[in-house]
């Protein structure tokens, strides 16, 4: 089953809750917020925190704390799902999360594997297992990006599956075609979601939606390209190669021009998008991009995928 705590189903596009710091380097919380509302009623799916965009390697326990409250506060006022990152490159801390915001009955808990010493796949299953545990009857999603330290297969996912069935999805980079019929073939009850950039021909193959890095960029963009999906396939996947295409020529060469972190290139999207009070800087000490390199994110996404700004 692929089903969220409230019974709706996990898919479509997911916001990322992003960070508003100040210029002390300090969460801004006010800004915070306005953010969560924004993005709550911008017609996405759900909303998720802790994810890599969300800064969770960075945050103090109070900090992680506030930030779930706040999300499941925005969510409720919203009537939307919204699921909670407990991510923590220490498990036994990241199992203490949980059993924190428990209480905040989020729809989904997110979840990546200890991440000091990579685990063996008994050690991955023994936390999978303690994790579904002491979540109860919230499901987990698992999230196994392309930096995680143990990169998973298909079919050690679906082992996972079966030591703990409240597994529900998994956060993947995704393949090529002969990587997706094995996902359909080894994961028929998983919802998989891949990244946002190639959410088209990813779902047509099997995805079931995704954690958005376009969002950052436009959350309604975003999600005016799923409903065309669902409704116009041909035309969905005609706009992708134009998404890739910005994200190859504008955001990679930032990783070595501006000796940028993923996150940081999340994060100038959102500045660049210009949907919420979010600047591109990052708590410390990761680096954030330039300014200049946010004004031309901007002018770029406005000129070349304009889309994602009907309104």
């Amino acid at each position: 089953m692929t089903t969220l705590r409230g019974g709706r189903l996990l898919e479509g596009i997911w916001g990322a809750v992003l960070l508003a710091i100040d210029a002390r380097g300090e969460i801004d919380w006010t800004a915070t917020g306005e953010t969560l509302d924004i993005l709550c009623g911008s017609g996405v799916n759900g909303v998720y925190t802790n994810g890599t965009a969300g800064e969770f390697h960075v945050q103090t326990e109070a900090e992680f704390d506030r930030l779930s409250e706040a999300t499941a506060a925005a969510a409720g006022r919203a009537g939307i799902p919204f699921q909670l990152g407990v991510c923590h490159a220490n498990p036994r801390v990241a199992r203490e999360r949980l059993l924190r915001i428990a209480g905040l009955a989020p729809d989904a808990v997110q979840i990546v594997l200890p991440d000091w010493w990579p685990p063996s796949l008994a050690e991955a299953e023994r936390f999978v297992a303690g994790m579904a545990e002491a979540a109860g009857s919230i499901p987990l999603v698992l999230y196994n990006p392309p930096h995680a330290k143990r990169r998973l297969t298909l079919a050690e996912i679906a082992a996972l599956k079966r030591t703990a069935p409240s597994l529900i999805g998994a956060k993947l980079p995704g393949g090529d075609a002969a990587w997706y019929a094995e996902m359909r073939a080894r994961l028929p009850d998983m919802a998989v979601f891949i990244p946002g950039h190639f959410m088209a021909s990813g779902c047509s193959s099997g995805g079931r939606g995704s954690y958005s890095n376009v969002a950052c960029l436009s959350p309604r963009g975003a999600v005016r390209w799923w409903n065309q999906l669902l409704s116009d396939l041909d035309a969905a996947l005609a706009f992708e190669p134009r998404v890739v295409g910005f994200i190859e020529k504008h955001m990679i060469p930032l990783r070595a021009s501006e000796a940028l972190s993923d996150v940081a290139l999340d994060k100038a999207m959102a500045a660049a998008g210009g949907w919420a009070p979010l600047t591109q800087r990052l708590l410390w000490p990761y680096a954030s991009a330039s300014e200049e390199a946010v004004k031309t994110i901007a002018a770029a996404a406005r000129r070349e995928l304009p889309e994602l700004f009907l309104d």
